[in-house]
């Protein structure tokens, strides 16, 4: 018998239409009210979970119905990376044209990992990637691929250079009678490095920490003496791990002398600039980064430096048949004749995923809207606001600067001005700042975040967002000032007493 056609799924061109124009609208409403919006909803978890975890109904919900659950979870109870207030963590604002990318590309529904399910996308990304490999300085051999972030990024780097340099075929034999095999790192470098040394078989305890400087760059005397070391006791150096801005200050490692030390010992120099990396685009701050041409891959994130929507990362390898030898499988189910069809190459060979989702899109169509020059005039805005509030905390007798600004990123602290010191002077401070990072997250007006630097909590501002500007930077200083002058005054004699 011939099944009758069954529809429910299937919405007309017009209902999307409809549908998506209500959509539009509600994002028009996020983008009217984002500036005088609160940063944060200020609700529980419990508040949030009745508010949006709605059971599933057996019938469908009236469209009606269902755009008012879209409009409570847009404006009563989700955060605004995008607010020019926020300068927390590393969370670009999200740019328009890319947000409307990404629409179009969930729309086409392409799975970018075969050529012949993706010819548009696969090109666009193999194109995008190169283009990216040129602002490095790779030369034409390179090429990548657009991932989830700067974890997975980082992940498929090593695992090329893992699986390159094991010297032995590791891919199918495993580490099972492998000399120990070791990874390098400055003690400032993200703990998305342990968990890729994790997830690749080799322990989080093959990754040495190497340490840093005044400046929090990694030292490559250390560096020198620690693969001396290991190569002495039997181990089998495989990676160098350079940062190019740190997440805690943004501090770039001397990518030239870690380049060089890679060389002459023959060991994989990988770059993680998931955060710095985009500022190549910047013709100022492009100077910042020599020597990263010579890197063997290179990690970092468009939705970080290019505002681009979460999610997206980039990987970066300077020989990029060497991605291919780490990842390509040929399963008999995935069969083609090339030569007769035409067809490209298929992603699903250059890293862990095989079906991917369309991700290129709104980059590029970012950087086509917007223009190579403009992002690099915002991305050197941001980082001259960056040393705008260094130069305002070192104008208030309340604060005080915790590390020189490299980047985008200016790490300090409130410290009350008639505190005096002695014994449990250093210990209140963290105590106070970090309880004062909490309720300026609570307070709604400014959003900022943390670091811990030689062992000291500090206020962290890391400007990634086109919206931020100097009166932006004012504000969280008045309202840190505000805030830490109450809490002083509540911590001060309890702590003391």
């Amino acid at each position: 018998m011939r099944p009758a056609p069954v529809r429910d799924l299937d919405w007309s061109p017009d209902r999307a239409r409809r549908f998506g124009a209500q959509i539009v609208e509600l994002w028009g409403k996020v983008l009217e009210r984002l500036r005088q919006a609160p940063i944060s909803p200020r609700k529980t978890e419990e508040e949030v979970r009745r508010a949006v975890a709605l059971p599933v109904p057996e019938e469908p919900m009236p469209e009606a119905r269902l755009a008012e659950v879209l409009a409570s979870i847009a404006l009563e109870n989700s955060m605004y990376p995008g607010h020019p207030g926020f300068m927390a963590y590393i969370s670009g604002a999200g740019t328009v044209p890319g947000a409307a990318a990404d629409l179009l590309a969930a729309g086409l529904n392409q799975n970018v990992g075969g050529w012949r399910l993706s010819p548009a996308a696969s090109e666009i990304e193999r194109h995008l990637t190169r283009w990216f490999a040129t602002r490095f300085g790779l030369p034409d051999s390179a090429g990548g691929l657009l991932v989830s972030g700067g974890a997975m990024a980082n992940f498929v780097a090593l695992k090329a250079a893992r699986d390159a340099g094991a010297g032995f075929d590791v891919r199918a034999k495993g580490l099972r009678e492998s000399p120990p095999l070791v990874l390098y790192a400055s003690a400032e470098a993200h703990h998305v490095l342990d968990r890729g040394a994790d997830m690749l078989g080799l322990g989080t305890d093959s990754l040495r920490k190497i340490p840093v400087d005044g400046q929090f760059r990694m030292r490559v005397p250390d560096l020198a003496a620690a693969i001396a070391r290991d190569r002495a006791g039997g181990a089998r150096p495989l990676a160098v791990v350079a940062t190019a801005g740190t997440v805690a200050t943004g501090a770039i490692d001397p990518l030239p002398e870690i380049a060089r030390l890679c060389r002459e010992q023959s060991i994989w120099f990988h770059v993680d600039g998931a955060y710095g990396g985009p500022a190549v685009l910047s013709d100022e701050l492009a100077p910042l980064f020599s020597g990263i041409e010579e890197a063997d891959s290179i990690a970092f994130d468009p939705h970080k430096w290019l505002y681009t929507s979460h999610s997206g990362g980039c990987v970066l390898m300077r020989d990029l048949s060497k991605a291919a030898a780490a990842f390509t499988l040929n399963p008999d189910y995935i069969h083609e004749d090339k030569e007769r069809t035409g067809h490209g190459p298929d992603l699903l060979n250059y890293g862990p995923q095989f079906s991917r989702g369309f991700t290129a899109l709104k980059v590029w169509v970012s950087l086509l809207a917007h223009g190579r020059a403009a992002y690099g005039r915002r991305i050197a805005h941001d980082a001259a606001l960056a040393r705008y509030i260094a130069e305002s905390v070192a104008e208030r007798p309340d604060f005080e600067l915790s590390a020189s600004v490299s980047l985008s990123i200016c790490c300090f602290r409130y410290v009350p001005a008639d505190l005096p010191p002695g014994p449990g002077r250093e210990a209140y401070l963290d105590a106070l700042n970090e309880r004062l990072m909490t309720e300026i997250q609570l307070d709604g007006r400014a959003f900022c975040s943390n670091a811990v630097l030689s062992g000291r909590f500090v206020l962290r501002a890391c400007i990634v967002n086109f919206r931020t500007e100097a009166e932006d930077c004012d504000r969280l200083l008045d309202v840190a000032a505000e805030i830490g002058a109450r809490l002083d005054g509540q911590m001060r004699a309890t702590y003391f007493s």
